[in-house]
């Protein structure tokens, strides 16, 4: 990790200096502030770089003559401000974050971090993330407060600051190559906005119920786990953070949310092992002989678990249990239309031009895959609606948030994960949450 300099001082002290201006947002309103939010883009598009902007250029830009960050973050607040128009607490408090937490995380952890760096992320330090999290956090009760003045109750609107900022700074300090001011901001503003609708719902915690499901779900859960080893779907450190994943969603949302988690488990593991030696001998097979890791695990299952705790705590259990019924159809719908299409897919193309393309290509898609995927999505809905999570409407609902999202993955891997700007985790990740903002949206039909 490279020392501070003093012009990445300057540029960070400028980030963080911006996010006092998240204050206007509760006098301005929302169209006052949208009419900042454009201004600021096309002021630093334009305007900034003619007066002293390039001062704060690091010298990759300067060659490109570009600065890509500079007009990120206005462009992240806009979107923030338009995703919340009616609650204007929910941007703030994210532009909070994203000013804050990340402008400190960069000037503590380039400051102190060099000899504490993370184990996934060398770039990156525990100073810097301890930083985003304490500042961020700060940042983002204060905005909640101070826009949303009586709507929440100070302890409540602390934890949920915190537990967002936890959430960003764990993102952010991923090893990714696109720039975390947009992505981390506006998931963070995501999970604040479903956590300010949980207010009163946690005294559930207490419920006698919810401790009884809590054992019977751990104990399921080892057992799976240990089967899942067993039979070499998942490594040591997979299992584990099935474990605690998946004890979530059956203490949360019942036995019938897990029959769905079970279901994606056994359709991926059977789909991985289909065909595994042809696609061993082609190169594309999955690594390990198969065994998911803690980051599949984490990608491809967190949103789910999320989900699940929401639809306890929220008045509104129901688009919560979409959303985790479409996650996990995604999951599956990805991972079966992948291993059945390398293994057996006659022609492949990638979706972006529709030229063939080799199997296994990022991005590629065959009908067998694509037709396997619809599949196994149809299956996982069924067993949701049988399970009563949800009316048999929701069946449709869930499969076709599923059949968006894996088009929306397959354009994702053919761009930016074939650039190398993001892994395939980050893709799952966005998958499967792309899946259940989908079946939640569309749950409004029903």
């Amino acid at each position: 990790m490279a020392a501070l300099s003093r012009a990445e001082l300057l540029r960070k002290s400028v980030h963080v200096a911006i996010g006092g201006i998240a204050f206007a947002v509760r006098p301005l309103g929302f169209w006052g502030a949208l009419a900042c939010a454009v201004t600021a883009i096309v002021h630093n598009f334009a305007i900034f770089p003619l007066y002293g902007g390039k001062k704060l250029w690091r010298a990759g830009e300067t060659e490109r003559g570009f600065a890509l960050g500079i007009v990120v973050y206005p462009v992240t607040v806009l979107l923030l401000l338009l995703a919340f128009p009616r609650r204007l607490e929910i941007a703030a408090a994210a532009w909070g974050i994203l000013a804050f937490g990340d402008g400190m995380a960069a000037i503590v952890g380039q400051a102190f971090g060099r000899t504490n760096p993370l184990p996934w992320n060398r770039a990156k330090s525990w100073a810097g993330t301890l930083a985003y999290f304490l500042f961020g956090g700060a940042g983002a009760f204060a905005l909640l407060q101070w826009t949303a003045p009586g709507r929440y109750a100070a302890g409540f609107a602390l934890a949920i600051a915190f537990a967002t900022a936890a959430l960003a700074a764990v993102l952010e300090s991923q090893p990714q190559g696109l720039d975390d001011n947009f992505g981390v901001p506006l998931v963070a503003a995501l999970l604040l906005y479903c956590l300010a609708g949980t207010s009163g719902g946690w005294s559930i915690l207490a419920s006698p119920e919810l401790a009884r499901r809590f054992a019977i779900g751990l104990a399921a859960n080892a057992a799976l786990a240990a089967l899942a080893y067993a039979t070499r779907g998942v490594g040591v450190a997979g299992a584990l953070v099935g474990i605690v994943l998946g004890t979530t969603i059956w203490t949360f949302a019942g036995a019938g949310a897990f029959s769905l988690l079970f279901a994606f488990f056994v359709l991926g593991t059977a789909a991985t092992k289909l065909g595994y030696e042809r696609k061993a001998r082609a190169g594309i097979a999955q690594e390990k002989g198969g065994r998911r890791g803690p980051g599949n695990a984490l990608s491809k299952v967190s949103v789910p678990a999320l989900a699940a705790v929401f639809a306890a705590t929220s008045p509104t259990p129901l688009p919560f249990l979409l959303a985790l019924a479409g996650a996990f159809a995604t999951a599956a719908a990805d991972t079966v239309s992948s291993e059945v299409g390398k293994a057996f897919g006659r022609r492949t193309f990638l979706i972006t031009t529709l030229r063939p393309v080799p199997r296994g290509t990022d991005g590629a898609v065959s009908l067998e895959g694509t037709l396997a995927g619809l599949a196994g999505a149809l299956a996982v809905g069924a067993l949701g609606a049988a399970a009563g999570l949800f009316p048999a409407a929701g069946i449709a609902v869930v499969v076709v948030a599923a059949l968006v999202a894996t088009t929306l993955e397959s354009v994702v891997g053919a761009t930016l994960e074939k650039r190398g700007l993001l892994d395939n985790d980050a893709v799952n990740f966005l998958n499967s949450l792309a899946g259940a903002l989908a079946a939640a949206a569309l749950g409004t039909l029903i």
